[in-house]
């Protein structure tokens, strides 16, 4: 074992690594199996580790992208006085979420809610194609493997299924409840989809590695500018006017979930009592809006230059 051990610690490059078969070192140094990763002795060793909850946040992330963008695209091609606009909205959750919980169940270990991950220890562990070794500067030992089993995959195999379900059910409801809109309008939240879908593929495929370590920021970034841009074409400007509609508040506690959950992803705690405390500036934004926002109205602006003139 231990000369199987030494011979195994030559192998080059950072993801390269011997097969263990039976407790003893086998094999030339290579691509490790799926569900595999070397270790610092540079023998594949079995993912059997929980993911963090930092990692369950990302996969959360990138599972809320489609539902997001589903409705987003919902809410403009239906139409103010379309009332499939809601229905719509429950069943693009109703896919996202039978897809989540089909991806899990047929995740490793098969049949339960739960995975066995390789814990993420630096960005290259999610671009090992860039990693493979040339021993000799001539010849390249091609050991480029999931890393981060199964982080990666496990996210293109959601989307798969999230497209499978959408095209299963979405043009059956639509085309019976989107009567009020056009024979090309009821389906264009469809095709966008068929568009958006490619889109965030590629964006895991190729910024997979790079989403890790950014999702939070990007989250508390997009989250406060598209509450901002909400209020101001919405034309709230107190408190009353923000609490008169229904969707408004709908908007708002929305995007105060992304603010929490921003908030607690770049906290990077494990506990998620200690991040409690911080989730009280999650208000703020909202509050620093209403009270400054009469200071910027443009009309206001106008008329006080206009004054000085």
């Amino acid at each position: 074992m231990s000369s199987g051990v030494a011979m195994s610690s030559t192998c080059p490059g950072l993801y390269c690594g011997r097969i263990m078969v039976n407790g003893t070192v086998e094999g030339e140094c290579g691509v490790c199996p799926r569900g595999e990763r070397a270790n610092i002795e540079k023998v594949c060793q079995r993912c059997t580790e929980c993911p963090e909850l930092y990692d369950w946040l990302y996969l959360g992330f990138m599972a809320m992208l489609p539902l997001v963008l589903h409705w987003f695209f919902v809410e403009w091609y239906s139409g103010k006085k379309s009332s499939s606009a809601l229905l719509q909205h429950v069943t693009a959750m109703l896919e996202c979420s039978v897809s989540a919980v089909v991806t899990l169940l047929l995740t490793e270990p098969v049949g339960k809610l739960s995975i066995r991950s390789c814990r993420v220890q630096m960005l290259s562990d999610w671009y090992t194609m860039l990693y493979n070794p040339s021993p000799d500067y001539v010849n390249t030992l091609h050991c480029t493997q999931e890393a981060v089993y199964p982080l990666y995959t496990i996210v293109l195999i959601y989307y798969a299924f999230c497209l499978v379900m959408m095209m299963l059910l979405r043009p059956l409801l639509v085309k019976k409840i989107a009567c009020g809109l056009g024979k090309t309008d009821r389906f264009r939240s469809i095709y966008a989809a068929l568009y958006f879908f490619p889109i965030v593929t590629v964006l895991q495929a190729v910024g997979g590695g790079l989403l890790y370590y950014a999702f939070p920021y990007i989250i508390l970034v997009l989250s406060l500018v598209t509450l901002a841009v909400y209020m101001s074409a919405s034309e709230i400007q107190s408190l009353q006017s923000l609490i008169s509609k229904k969707k408004r508040l709908v908007v708002l506690f929305s995007h105060w979930l992304l603010h929490g959950y921003g908030i607690i992803s770049i906290c990077l705690l494990d506990k998620l009592e200690l991040s409690l405390p911080l989730l009280a500036l999650v208000p703020g934004p909202t509050l620093f809006y209403i009270a400054t926002a009469k200071f910027t109205e443009p009309t206001r602006i106008l008329s006080e230059g206009g004054s000085r003139h």
